[in-house]
């Protein structure tokens, strides 16, 4: 009985199975991160990476990399302060230390930024469509 020309057989069959494995596979494997280099800071962001420029359109960027970023800091301190002596001769200006039990909330705004030639984190997303920047490098 002859096999039709339309029917693969067993080994062709086989082999599509596994190459669509494979190909399904390549889809879902996370690209790994790598070292661009910024052109622009930002908020007009561009990196070079892999011989191509990256835009501010592809980029999500962690927001401490943004220009006037500000971070609220909030918590309790219970401590006491450094005895100082009095003056006068006087007992109620002795030496003397105070008790320190308070809240405070405490804001500051960072003023340090990515600039040109900074080398950058660069995670690919979505088939490299979109990029994370996460953090500045430092070659030691």
């Amino acid at each position: 009985m002859a096999m039709s020309s339309d029917i693969p057989s067993a080994e062709q069959s086989a082999a599509m199975l596994v190459n669509l494995q494979h190909q399904i596979a390549q889809e879902h494997t996370p690209l790994l991160p790598t070292v661009g280099r910024v052109i622009t800071p930002p908020p007009n962001l561009s990196v070079q990476w892999n011989d191509i420029v990256i835009t501010k359109e592809q980029i999500y960027l962690n927001e401490y990399w943004l220009p006037g970023h500000t971070r609220t800091h909030r918590g309790h301190i219970v401590s006491e302060t450094q005895p100082r002596a009095g003056g006068g001769g006087y007992a109620e200006f002795a030496s003397h230390t105070h008790d320190i039990d308070n809240d405070y909330t405490d804001s500051e705004t960072l003023t340090d930024t990515l600039k040109p030639g900074d080398f950058v984190s660069v995670y690919p997303q979505d088939g490299g469509q979109l990029f994370i920047i996460e953090s500045k490098l430092v070659k030691l």
